[in-house]
């Protein structure tokens, strides 16, 4: 029998049947008619009807048989619309007085979130009740399939399904599911909820639960999240379940118990919360009765972060840390710190911030994680007060930065201190298109008021010190720019800097540091006011630091090449090695001049990089410090090479060497000073398949530090990757026996496998990315990124 028109078929069941309801195909403006809602198309996100239970019904099919005022017969390729639902069926009765659709054969149903076949549906077109037998189903608008024996949808995003299955494998991928008796699922809620659930693995029960609930779309819902297993020969098998709490709009929990089999199993959550002061995060970590180390006890560590702003004038800060023993990260994989880590940080900061002045309370403290050095000082507190007056007067700003500081510590060798800054500064900005000149003059004034009480009566140290010293700036510097066709068409840049600086000499040798350190020499520190971080030591300084630059830029003015270079010329000798860490100012230097500074990077064609650095010193004709970066990049990965030098004298000179190796001094961490190559790479070969692998050799000790090799696959709705790593964690008996000092390597092999899709996802933290990973002691960096 030939196939009905669309309109010669409505209009006959309107005119016969129920016309208010049923309506033909409506003709567009030239003529054809609209397109029908494709099947496997997802609309949620098409705009819904006020009422869409009385939008009209579309109905064509091969054959009618109608009873007027009882039902309609529609067999023969039959299709019906309603809004966004869409059903397929060899055969479909309409039930007029109940409004109630029976589809029988190949039946088809789509509502724009869902898709089903079954061998029999019902649909109550006055309300959201659909039920299904034997079907299969699939989710239009996020991954997600299964079958079920029996399906019934009681509300709008609402389905209740029997004997089900379901999984985020694509059709005819088996790899995972999970079944149970019945399962409730919540579109609107976006989770699934099991009963007698089973997880299965090629169709083989791994475990059960009586209960489970998960998500299934990305919004937060309480319920367990899906589980991961891998392997070490470290800690042998682990099983990781984690389980989410969504307690508030504005606060949630996510708790996971980390099974080990070496160790014992772990409780690890992060709690977040969101509040009119902004957002803070708690992260803890619990292992009681470490089995591997038991002579340990009890392994633990928690982390509290909070920033925010309240009504634009109050700014807060919140970082604490803190671990159960100072090898913790050494021996656990953990999320809040690294076993590089020297100290955790324990500080708390409230600001209060306005247009001219603001004001800030700060508390601060550590937790020292080596068994030999110093103790940092406490602040307990600090309080500070800065004034800005900018345009003061035609060209002039004006400042004043203050604190008061109370200083306490651990150390029975250090004093402990109250400290008063105030430093007013006048400064003159002078700004153009192709130059700027600032100069600057500040005035130094600070108050010690220093506790001797138990250090030796030989102490260099005084109890109240009162030190004022000025400080004189002036910095100049242009840019010039002229089309340089040397190296192709480019516009190249000329950026030479001047700068003068002055700062007398004054005795400092009676105050303890507290909070201050020697800040890096690279080019960027030539023009430095300030040696030191803090205010406790002020170099002296009578000196000119000249340096320039030269940038290339391409026709997209996309800056390609940049070298600087420069150095500092010391008016007064004897200032030049003042104030290093390490007392070398009783040396007499051989000329006035510091050591050369260049930086330089290129990007050719934005898939060659070079970073690099150097600092020559004139006096030993020498290379102090080095740096270099290679870097070939395609879109599918990239291999790197780079390698990094200090010289034994440089870090004797800069670094206080007291506080992290003990009495041991520079013989406790090198003999020959750094000296350390890398090769780093990652490639990705295919949707499903990368790897990464990256080897760093010291070539003081002649010996590897550190090398780790990756290979992961992910699949649509799994991923498994393997993991070896070698890495040096220290010297039996120790680094100061060398070279007779053995290395000591702890390898170690890993599985991982997880599942991706309903509420799983994978970064670049995890590994499996297979480009920039993060969890080795010496991690990925890219040279000339702030460039591009």
């Amino acid at each position: 029998m030939p196939r009905f028109p669309r309109t010669l078929l409505a209009a006959s069941i309107s005119a016969a049947l129920f016309a208010p309801q049923i309506q033909a195909q409506q003709e567009t403006t030239d003529g054809s008619l609209q397109e029908l809602p494709a099947v496997d198309q997802c609309l949620v996100n098409q705009p819904e009807a006020e009422n869409p239970n009385q939008l009209p019904i579309n109905v064509e099919a091969d054959r009618l048989e109608g009873v007027n005022g009882d039902k309609a017969t529609y067999s023969g390729n039959v299709v019906v619309v309603q809004g966004k639902k869409r059903m397929q069926a060899d055969s479909v009765t309409l039930h007029q007085q109940d409004n109630v659709v029976v589809a029988e054969g190949n039946v088809t149903f789509s509502d724009g979130q869902v898709k089903t076949i079954s061998d029999k549906a019902v649909n109550n077109l006055n309300s959201d009740y659909v039920e299904l037998d034997n079907t299969k189903y699939q989710f239009l608008c996020e991954p997600g399939r299964g079958d079920a024996v029996f399906v019934s949808k009681t509300g709008k995003a609402m389905y209740e399904i029997e004997d089900g299955s379901i999984t985020s494998c694509p059709e005819g991928d088996n790899s995972w599911r999970m079944t149970a008796s019945s399962i409730e699922i919540d579109q609107n809620e976006e989770e699934a909820t099991f009963f007698n659930p089973r997880f299965e693995i090629q169709s083989v029960p791994v475990f059960y639960l009586p209960y489970l609930t998960v998500p299934i779309g990305d919004t937060r819902k309480t319920g367990f999240l899906y589980p991961t297993v891998s392997y070490g020969s470290s800690d042998g098998v682990e099983f990781e379940v984690p389980v989410y709490w969504n307690l508030a709009p504005q606060y949630d929990l996510e708790t996971t118990l980390k099974y080990m089999e070496k160790r014992g199993t772990q409780l690890n959550s992060v709690f977040r919360y969101l509040t009119d002061f902004g957002q803070g995060k708690i992260e803890s970590e619990y292992l009681p009765d470490d089995k591997k180390y038991s002579e340990k006890g009890d392994r633990w560590a928690m982390q509290y972060t909070h920033d925010g702003l309240y009504k634009e004038n109050w700014k807060f800060h919140i970082d604490y840390s803190k671990v159960s023993d100072i090898d913790y990260f050494s021996d656990i994989d953990s999320g809040i710190g690294k076993r590089e880590d020297g100290q955790l940080v324990q500080e708390g900061k409230f600001q209060y911030r306005t247009n001219n002045w603001d004001a800030t309370l700060l508390a601060r403290d550590f937790q020292v994680l080596t068994a030999e050095g110093n103790q940092p000082y406490r602040i307990l507190p600090q309080i500070g007060f800065n004034y800005y007056s900018p345009q003061l007067a035609p060209y002039v700003d004006f400042d004043v930065i203050s604190h008061i500081s109370n200083f306490e510590t651990d150390d029975n060798s250090k004093p402990s201190a109250l400290r008063v800054h105030v430093e007013p500064g006048i400064t003159i900005p002078i700004h153009t298109t192709w130059g700027s000149w600032t100069t600057e003059a500040r005035i130094l004034g600070t108050h010690y008021q220093q506790d001797l009480d138990g250090l030796p009566a030989n102490t260099p140290y005084k109890e109240n010190v009162t030190r004022v010293i000025p400080e004189f700036r002036t910095h100049m510097g242009l840019v010039l720019e002229r089309d340089s066709y040397v190296l192709g068409g480019y516009t190249q840049t000329l950026e030479p800097q001047i700068q003068y600086l002055y700062v007398p000499k004054e005795d400092q040798s009676d105050i303890a540091l507290y909070d201050t350190t020697l800040l890096q020499t690279d080019y960027y520190g030539l023009f430095r006011s300030r040696k030191f971080s803090g205010v406790d030591q002020i170099a002296p300084a009578n000196q000119f630091s000249y340096g320039a630059s030269t940038r290339f830029f391409d026709d997209m003015y996309k800056e390609r090449l940049n070298i600087s270079f420069g150095q500092i010329f010391y008016l007064d000798k004897s200032t030049k090695n003042n104030g290093n860490l390490a007392g070398a100012s009783g040396e007499d230097p051989e000329s006035n001049y510091s050591a050369w500074a260049v930086e330089m990077d290129f990007n050719f064609n934005d898939y060659l990089f070079y970073h690099g650095g150097v600092q020559y010193d004139i006096d030993s004709s020498e290379m102090q410090v080095a740096n270099s970066t290679l870097e070939y990049r395609t879109n599918n990965g990239y291999i790197q090479g780079n390698y990094r030098y200090v010289t034994k004298e440089y870090i004797e000179q800069t670094v206080d060497l007291d506080s992290i190796a003990g009495t041991d001094g520079i013989d406790g961490i090198t003999r020959e000073g750094i000296s350390q190559a890398g090769v780093l790479t990652g490639y990705t070969f295919s949707p499903n398949w990368n790897a990464s692998a990256q080897y760093f050799y010291d070539l003081t000790t002649d010996q590897s530090i550190e090398w780790l090799a990756r290979l992961n696959y992910i699949d649509d709705c799994w991923y498994i990757g393997f993991t070896y790593s070698n890495q040096l964690r220290g010297w039996t008996p120790g680094f100061t026996d060398y070279p007779n000092a053995e290395p000591d390597y702890e390898n170690n092999f890993s599985i991982n496998f997880g599942i991706v899709g309903f509420g799983t996802n994978i970064g670049a933290g995890s590994g499996l990315t297979g480009l920039d990973d993060s969890d080795n002691s010496l991690g990925y960096g890219r040279p000339f990124f702030l460039n591009n």
